[in-house]
C-alpha cells in the first residue's frame, strides 16, 4: 500500500468526531478521575477514593459546624455513609448526584474550607457504581434517588419524615471496573483514624467500631511513631493551622501533612514550607550553624492547615500545589512561616528541658554525619559513576529522556536477586513504568549498624541512589518498592534482610506504604485445554479439582524457573502484592533485635513453634 493509500485510509472528518457523555468517559477511563483502579489491596486503589469522596462531603458538614457523628457500614462490598449535617437541598438531590460540575462549593460561604471544590467527586462514585442511592433529610422533609452507573432509576417526591437532618449515601462499586475488589479493614481503619485526628470531637462509627480523637495531631503522631519520643510532643495550634513535633532515635524523617482534612501523602507546598521553616527556626533558636539534615534526623512531625479553594496536583488530592491561603490572605509560605517562627520559638524558650534534649539529639546527628563525611563523599561519587552505566538498575522510561509521561503514581521498582530472576522480570516488565534492581547474593544484615554502612556497602549505596532516598523519601523515584525473591528459605531470608535495611535507615518508606512483597505462583496446574497458576496449597487443590484427571503439576522452586512469557501474567494489572506494614506496637528496635539480633535460641524456638510442614504435592 502506497503512502497516498495509507493517508486516504486514515480518514479524519466529521464522522470521526465522537461525543461521549461524561459518565461514559468516566467509566472508559476511570484513572483520570480516581487514580488507580485496583482490587482494594493497596490504600491508593479506586474503591477507597470512592469511599473518600462520600466521606469528604460529610466531613465538610462537620467542619462547617453541622453534625457531630458519621455512621458507616461496609457489607459485602456495599458502603453506606450517614451524616447528620444540613442535608442536600431537596430540589437539588438528583442534580448534585448526577450533573457534572454541579455543587455548592465553588463560590459559596456555605463551604469556606471544604475538601472538594470541583463538583466531580460524588458524581464519579455514582458513575462507577452499579448501584447508587442517596437520601437527604432537611427539617422534617426528605427526598430519595436511585441510580445505576449514573443513570437515574428512581426519584421520589419530597415526603414528610422523622429522620434527623443529614444525608445517606449507599453505593456498590462496579465489579467490572474494580475486578474482584474487596475493602480491606486495616486500610479503612487507617483512613478513618486520620479523619478523626483531623477533626477532634467528631465520632465516626464503622461496622460497630468507634473512631474519635481528643488530642488531634498529637494522637496521630503517638499512633504512628514506632520508637518512644525523646521529649514530649510539641503541640501548637492557631487559627487554620495545627502542628506537632518530636524526635525519636531513628534515621530519616517522618512527616504527615493535611489540607482541609485531606491527607496529602505526597506532600506539596505546605509540607515543604513546614520542613524548611522548622529547621530554620530551630537553627536560629540555638544560634548554631547546624545542617538542616542534622536537625531533621529522627524528626517526626505533622501539620494541618485550612485554606480557601485549595489546588491539588491531581483528582485524588494527594499533593497540594496552592501558593495562597485565600483570595485576600497571605501566601502559604508566610502563613506557616510566621506561625512556626512565633509559636515554636516561644515554646522552646518556655520549655528549656525539651530544648536541651533536642539540642543533644542534633549534636549526636551532626557528630555521626561528620564521622562518615569522607566515606559519604566517595560513596556518592561511586553511585554517580555507577548510575551512568548501572548494570544493577534497569530503569523505566518515566525516568529516562525518551518517555515524557511522568506517571509517578504507577511506577514501581522490583528488587530481586540472581541473574535468572532478574532477567525474567526485566523481559516481562512494563518498561515505561517498572524498573528492576538486581542484588548480588544476600545483602548484609544491617541491624545495629550505623548509617556509615549504607555508604560503605556497594549494594546498599547503589540501592539508596536508585531510589533517591538519601535525603528522605520526598525524592522517592518509584511509588511502589517491590521485593521479588524466591518463596524458599533463602528467598525469605533475603526478603527479611532488605526489610531490615529499610527499617533501620529508612523506616518512613514502610510507614508510608511504599514497600511490598511480590506474590508469585507456587504451582502451575494444566492440561491441554487449560492452565491455572496457584499461589497456595488451597488454590492448587482447587485447580486439580477443576481440571480433572491426570493434570500436569509443576512446583516453581524459584523465580528463575518461570519463563518471561509466564512472568508477564504476574507483574501486570493482576499483580498480587502484600504490603509491608507496621503497627504502633511494632517497636522497630525490639522487633529487629528479635528477628535479626543475636538471640539465637529465642528465635529458634519461635521458628519451631510456628513451623508449617508442606503437604505432599500429590495429595
Amino acid at each position: 500500500m502506497s503512502e497516498l493509500d495509507i493517508k486516504q485510509e486514515r480518514k479524519y472528518g466529521d464522522e470521526q468526531i465522537i461525543k461521549k457523555e461524561w459518565r461514559e468517559q468516566m467509566r472508559l477511563r476511570p484513572g483520570m478521575w480516581i487514580g488507580g483502579v485496583g482490587d482494594g489491596s493497596s490504600p491508593d486503589d479506586g474503591i477507597y477514593v470512592l469511599l473518600k469522596e462520600v466521606i469528604d462531603n460529610s466531613i465538610d458538614e462537620y467542619m462547617m459546624g453541622y453534625g457531630k457523628s458519621i455512621n458507616i457500614t461496609i457489607e459485602e462490598g456495599t458502603v453506606t455513609v450517614r451524616d447528620f449535617g444540613r442535608g442536600i437541598p431537596l430540589n437539588s438531590v438528583v442534580d448534585a448526584s448526577s450533573q457534572l460540575y454541579t455543587g455548592a462549593k465553588y463560590e459559596s460561604e456555605a463551604f469556606i474550607t471544604s475538601i472538594g471544590l470541583n463538583g466531580v467527586g460524588i458524581k464519579a462514585v455514582n458513575a462507577l457504581s452499579t448501584n447508587f442511592k442517596i437520601a437527604s433529610y432537611r427539617d422534617g422533609q426528605g427526598k430519595e434517588a436511585e441510580f445505576s452507573k449514573a443513570e437515574l432509576i428512581r426519584e421520589s417526591d419530597i415526603f414528610s419524615t422523622t429522620e434527623k437532618n443529614g444525608t445517606i449515601v449507599t453505593f456498590t462499586p462496579d465489579n467490572q471496573i474494580f475486578v474482584n475488589y474487596a475493602f480491606q479493614e486495616e486500610i479503612i481503619r487507617t483512613k478513618l483514624k486520620n479523619y478523626a485526628y483531623l477533626n477532634s470531637g467528631l465520632a465516626i462509627y464503622c461496622n460497630g467500631e468507634k473512631f474519635q480523637s481528643k488530642n488531634g495531631l498529637a494522637d496521630l503522631l503517638n499512633e504512628n511513631i514506632t520508637t518512644e519520643p525523646l521529649y514530649p510532643i510539641i503541640h501548637l495550634k492557631g487559627e487554620s493551622i495545627e502542628m506537632v513535633l518530636t524526635h525519636v532515635n531513628q534515621y530519616g524523617e517522618e512527616f504527615y501533612s493535611f489540607v482541609n482534612g485531606q491527607y496529602t501523602k505526597d506532600g506539596g507546598t505546605h509540607q515543604s514550607v513546614f520542613r524548611e521553616t522548622i529547621s530554620r527556626v530551630i537553627k536560629e533558636f540555638y544560634n548554631r550553624n547546624f545542617e538542616y539534615s542534622d536537625i531533621r534526623s529522627g524528626m517526626a512531625a505533622a501539620i494541618s492547615i485550612k485554606i480557601q479553594s485549595p489546588d491539588f496536583a491531581n483528582q485524588t488530592k494527594t499533593k497540594m500545589v496552592s501558593r495562597d491561603m485565600g483570595p485576600e490572605g497571605p501566601t502559604v509560605v508566610k502563613f506557616i512561616g510566621d506561625f512556626i517562627k512565633r509559636e515554636l520559638d516561644n515554646y522552646l524558650h518556655k520549655n528549656p528541658e525539651t530544648a536541651d534534649i533536642l539540642l543533644k539529639k542534633i549534636i549526636e546527628s551532626e557528630k555521626e554525619r561528620k564521622a562518615i563525611a569522607g566515606v559519604t563523599k566517595l560513596a556518592r561519587e561511586r553511585a554517580k559513576k555507577a548510575s551512568i552505566n548501572n548494570k544493577k538498575l534497569r530503569d523505566c522510561r518515566v525516568h529516562l529522556n525518551d518517555f515524557k509521561n511522568n506517571d509517578k503514581e504507577n511506577t514501581a521498582i522490583f528488587i530481586t536477586e540472581g541473574d535468572s530472576a532478574s532477567g525474567s522480570i526485566t523481559k516481562s516488565r512494563n518498561p515505561n513504568l517498572q524498573a528492576v534492581f538486581s542484588l548480588r547474593g544476600k545483602p548484609l544484615n544491617s541491624f545495629g549498624l550505623t548509617k556509615k554502612i549504607v555508604y560503605e556497602n556497594e549494594e546498599f549505596n547503589l540501592l539508596q541512589a536508585a531510589l533517591n532516598i538519601e535525603d528522605g523519601i520526598e525524592g522517592l523515584r518509584y511509588n511502589k518498592v517491590i521485593i521479588a525473591t524466591d518463596a524458599d528459605v533463602d528467598g525469605m531470608h533475603i526478603r527479611l534482610l532488605i526489610i531490615t535495611f529499610f527499617l533501620q535507615f529508612f523506616p518512613d518508606l514502610i510507614k508510608k506504604n511504599h514497600v511490598y512483597i511480590l506474590q508469585t505462583p507456587l504451582f502451575r496446574v494444566r492440561n491441554k485445554q487449560k492452565t491455572l497458576y496457584c499461589y497456595s496449597e488451597e488454590e492448587r487443590k482447587a485447580a486439580i479439582r477443576e481440571i480433572g484427571k491426570n493434570p500436569e503439576i509443576t512446583r516453581f522452586k524459584g523465580l528463575g524457573e518461570i519463563s518471561p512469557d509466564e512472568f508477564r501474567n504476574f507483574i501486570g494489572e493482576d499483580m498480587r502484592l502484600d504490603p509491608v506494614k507496621m503497627k504502633k506496637e511494632d517497636l522497630i528496635k525490639e522487633m529487629l533485635e528479635f528477628y535479626m539480633g543475636k538471640n539465637t535460641s529465642d528465635r529458634q524456638n519461635f521458628i519451631i513453634e510456628n513451623l508449617v510442614i508442606e503437604e505432599d504435592l500429590a495429595s
